[in-house]
């Protein structure tokens, strides 16, 4: 078992199902990333943090850094979002398109950094 499989069946059992989900939409668009848990969070990594994610009472957690936050403010007009976080609620279905487009965001910003 990975650190973020015993992280996810550590957390309470209402809040499994939507972070295994983030895990599998994350695992599938960052292959050969490294998985670690990084302030207290499941972390996807390479060269840098490039994404968090975390269980809370009455949202998941998610942490793309700011600059795709201020890239899809129209798109997370209905969530509730500060400078790095976004927060899903339980009781609503994940924005998988979304996390998807967030998550290549980050990978081309990285990409860019490193050329």
């Amino acid at each position: 078992m990975t650190l973020i499989e015993d992280y996810i069946k550590s957390a309470p059992e209402e809040q499994q199902a939507k972070l295994s989900e983030m895990y599998r939409i994350l695992k599938d668009e960052l292959p050969g990333t490294t998985e670690k848990m990084s302030y207290g969070m499941p972390t996807f990594y390479a060269d840098e943090n490039i994404v968090h994610f975390a269980g809370f009472k009455n949202h998941l957690g998610f942490y793309p850094t700011p600059s795709p936050i201020a890239k899809f403010t129209d798109e997370l007009k209905v969530y509730k979002t500060s400078k790095g976080a976004i927060q899903f609620p339980y009781d609503q279905e994940l924005p998988e398109n979304l996390i998807r487009k967030i998550v290549k965001f980050r990978k081309s910003e990285l990409k860019e950094k490193l050329q």
